[in-house]
């Protein structure tokens, strides 16, 4: 087994190399103990599903709305005419 294959079994099978069939995992296990690249592959992997795994995170609560308020007032200090030289917020 190479790196190449390695990397796409990773992708078909997942990260847990308890979960391959027993053929594929050994050879995994082999080429884990001998390659940088593969051991690189399978950290990377197993760091990607930790945080797909973790709880969502949560905005505060009325962000939302401040943000919605903050969007209306830009709109509204947009939309107003201003004299020669007078930018918005002066």
């Amino acid at each position: 087994m190479d790196v190449t294959e390695f990397e796409d079994l990773i992708d078909r099978l997942g990260e847990d190399l308890s979960r391959w069939p027993d053929d594929r995992r050994l050879l995994a296990e082999e080429l884990l103990a001998r390659s940088a690249a593969a051991q690189s592959l399978l950290e990377e992997a197993r760091t990607l599903r930790s945080a797909l795994e973790a709880p969502p995170v949560r905005a505060p609560g009325g962000l939302a709305d401040r943000i919605a308020a903050a969007a209306k007032k830009l709109n509204s200090d947009a939309a107003e005419p201003r004299t020669e030289g007078e930018t918005a917020g002066s």
